[in-house]
């Protein structure tokens, strides 16, 4: 078995230098590098903050809105059969954008960029709300009806607005499944590092990765997941409508409860985060590109702003504009960046651990593994007393934000191959592949004492050619979503929405299909105000 695994990584060995070249382009170059500030952004970042920004002048900083009245859209009681609910579909995008990466990837930012590194990062987040509203409402402009079901997303639109290929759906699509289950692999070791460490923790000494309850994990993970998925993109949302919510109160009523045991540090962390984005430590290169590339390359990533993979959520949702989606997916960056990875960013940066010694470890020997970062920064905040109990419960909150994390590609891999084909076989056939192949595999890797470094490298690799083919089809596709936001603001979202009014014929915002699911605009609760 281990040869296999081997052989697998030997297989992918070329992925890791074809990701770091297109997420380092054009850095590399010394001409470009020697270049003040911007020498250390690579176009990836650039052309992502480029667009969020150019978004925001263009719908007069959509961001901005009232979120109170976004809360009202989700929390209105769905009147149709059709699609799941706003706020199913909220919970659903922040089952992907509130995943590990949210710990481990904001820990690593800093750990790199020091603490101004959280600054950039919530300007990235500001700017990339208006890039999720964009691609969320065209996902929802162009999303079809499936029996009593919606989907849509990035192959959907796609196609609409680069011609009306079937071809060009059909690549994104694979793409995308390409992308969503080979990132399943790494979600399924991210639940076994946390699972695993909570054992080490109850057992007080560590276990081996063939020890029965490696095992036990494996075959927990295995048989959750598959049932899960199996019962369809509903069962999904059901059970993400309760987890979502479990880990992020979870795992911000203990991050909470560590920033109030820590009361008197907090003008030390805006001090280290203000002063660090500007003025970087030296201990962390002392330049300001480094914490602003690493800010804003980590913040993107974790929200997801302009990569497409939300839309597949987007497009599921009943909505009575297209708008709405737009609305509800912008403040899923804003919660994912804003709150959770701000509560990991006030407890790394509040621990100053770079500042002395961890454990008597130094610095530079544990920055290396972000989660032993994390964990150790919780550890000096907390009393000795409870810092057990705290560690565990961190812990509980990584592997639920990996395991929702695992659900939500399965089931963006689902709801993408609709392109292809809707028949039962092919898309229980997605099914099986995510939950019977590459969650098992997952877990085979982690039973063997491998970590496949070039496989995982393969969704870096992923991350990067996903916002390389969404970005240029938003901003074709554009005028549309201007349009629609123009008629909500006229009308304030109570005139029903025809496409035909925008110019453009859709499958589902059709005159017939709108007269199909009138709703009394005297129930309707109060509209957003933009």
């Amino acid at each position: 078995m281990e040869n296999l695994f081997r052989s697998v990584n030997a297989f992918f060995a070329f992925i890791a230098p074809i990701s770091d070249l297109l997420w380092d382009f054009p850095t590399g170059f010394d001409a470009y590098s020697r270049i003040p500030v911007l020498g250390h952004l690579p176009f990836a970042i650039l052309l992502l903050v480029g667009v969020g920004i150019y978004f925001s002048i263009r719908t007069r900083f959509i961001q901005t809105m009232n979120i109170g009245s976004i809360v009202r859209i989700m929390m209105r009681r769905q009147s149709s059969n059709t699609g799941v609910s706003a706020l199913a579909s909220f919970m659903l995008g922040l089952a992907m954008r509130a995943g590990p990466g949210n710990i481990v990837g904001i820990t690593g930012a800093i750990s790199v960029g020091g603490p101004g590194a959280l600054f950039w990062m919530w300007v990235a987040a500001f700017f990339g709300m208006a890039t999720a509203f964009m691609e969320s409402v065209l996902a929802q402009l162009f999303k079809e009806k499936n029996h009593d079901e919606f989907v849509g997303g990035l192959p959907f639109y796609g196609r609409r607005i680069l011609g009306g290929w079937r071809i060009v759906g059909t690549f994104l699509s694979l793409v995308f499944i390409v992308y969503a289950l080979f990132n399943v692999p790494p979600q399924t070791f991210n639940v076994f590092t946390a699972l695993g460490t909570i054992a080490d923790t109850v057992a007080g000494t560590h276990l081996a990765r063939q020890s029965s309850v490696y095992y036990l994990i494996a075959a927990g993970l295995v048989v959750a997941c598959s049932f899960i998925i199996m019962g369809g993109i509903r069962r999904v949302t059901a059970y993400t409508d309760v987890l979502v919510p479990i880990k992020a109160a979870l795992f911000c009523l203990m991050s909470l409860v560590i920033i109030l045991i820590n009361l008197p540090l907090i003008p030390y962390f805006f001090h280290e985060v203000i002063v660090g984005a500007f003025a970087p430590h030296a201990l962390f290169g002392g330049a300001i590109g480094t914490a602003l590339a690493q800010g804003v390359k980590r913040g993107l990533m974790s929200n997801e702003a302009g990569q497409g993979t939300i839309t597949m959520a987007a497009a599921i949702a009943d909505n009575d504009h297209p708008c709405e989606q737009g609305f509800v997916q912008s403040l899923g960056v804003f919660f994912d960046t804003m709150v959770i990875c701000t509560m990991t960013g006030f407890i790394v940066v509040m621990a100053h651990v770079w500042t002395g010694t961890i454990d008597g470890q130094a610095w530079e020997s544990v920055r290396a593994s972000k989660i032993t970062v994390y964990l150790a920064s919780v550890q000096t905040l907390v009393p000795a007393s409870v810092a057990y109990i705290v560690k565990i419960v961190m812990r509980v909150c990584y592997a639920l934000f990996a395991f929702t994390t695992l659900l939500g590609m399965i089931s963006f891999a689902e709801i993408s191959a609709n392109f292809i084909s809707r028949s039962r076989a092919f898309i229980t056939g997605i099914r099986v592949l995510g939950s019977l192949v590459f969650v098992p595999f997952g877990a085979l890797t982690v039973l063997a004492g491998l970590e496949l470094p070039n496989l995982w490298a393969l969704s870096d690799l992923m991350n990067i050619v996903m916002v390389l083919l969404n970005v240029p089809i938003v901003l074709l596709g554009q005028g549309l979503v201007y349009k629609a936001l123009a008629h909500y603001r006229t009308t304030r979202g109570a005139a029903p929405f025809v496409s035909e009014q925008i110019g453009v014929r859709t499958d589902y915002w059709t005159a017939e299909q709108r007269n199909d699911v009138q709703r009394a605009v005297v129930s309707q609760p109060e509209r957003v105000e933009s």
